[in-house]
């Protein structure tokens, strides 16, 4: 069963990667962006109420923290117990942009320990992130459902959720509010180890467009000693 039914009209531009160095741009996703939420799915926006504008839906939403049912996915639950955790604070599906612009569904868990992305589809364990390690979350001012989380120590992570007020609200609450949270239709993340991106947002007829750029390569040089 696709736990993926819903869709949202989403323009992502990403620069061309032919070395021509024109500085074109292509188009990676003007398409439906399948999102990891229910029809009737809507968010809270918890503490976060008037600092973005929020869809209609949001504003009457409920917050239940477990959208995806972990106690009844075996592998999910596996994964915790391997871990040692138990409490789920927040899970639902995303979707996380790649490096190349390219779109990745993913379901998210966060407990008082951890974030963790695992591939429902192959039943995989991405990527498990200590909550300590995590130093902001950007969101973007509009009603589309970027976020992304800063991890100095890792490479960051740029995500869609239409839970995203929701998701920041618990990184808030289980860090005790050592996870700060900014706002901004501008802002740069670290795509990889040695790649760092700006994503900048705009609101354009029938929904949002977001250009992805590439700002710079951090490349270590060694020094010859002769030179």
């Amino acid at each position: 069963m696709d736990r993926f039914k819903n869709l949202r009209r989403l323009q992502v531009e990403v620069p061309e990667e032919n070395g021509a160095g024109g500085g074109g741009f292509v188009k990676v996703q003007e398409a439906q962006i399948e999102e990891a939420v229910d029809k009737d799915a809507s968010e809270d926006p918890g503490q976060f109420v008037g600092m973005m504008a929020r869809r209609r839906a949001a504003l009457m939403g409920n917050c239940k923290g477990d959208y995806v049912g972990v106690p009844s996915d075996p592998f999910l639950s596996r994964i915790l117990c391997k871990q040692g955790d138990s409490k789920v604070l927040f899970a639902d599906k995303v979707v996380k942009f790649t490096g190349s612009g390219k779109l990745k569904k993913l379901i998210m868990l966060i407990t008082d320990f951890a974030i963790y992305f695992v591939d429902p589809d192959a039943d995989v364990l991405k990527r498990r992130i200590a909550l300590a390690a995590v130093e902001r979350v950007y969101l973007s001012k509009f009603t589309d459902n970027f976020f992304v989380l800063i991890i100095p120590t890792e490479y960051d992570c740029l995500m869609a959720s239409t839970r995203k007020a929701e998701i920041a609200n618990v990184l808030v609450g289980a860090t005790k509010g050592e996870v700060d949270v900014l706002f901004s239709n501008r802002f740069e993340y670290n795509a990889a180890d040695d790649v760092l991106k700006e994503i900048e947002f705009e609101e354009v007829e029938g929904g949002i467009k977001a250009r992805i750029t590439k700002r710079e390569i951090r490349e270590q040089v060694m020094d010859d000693a002769d030179s």
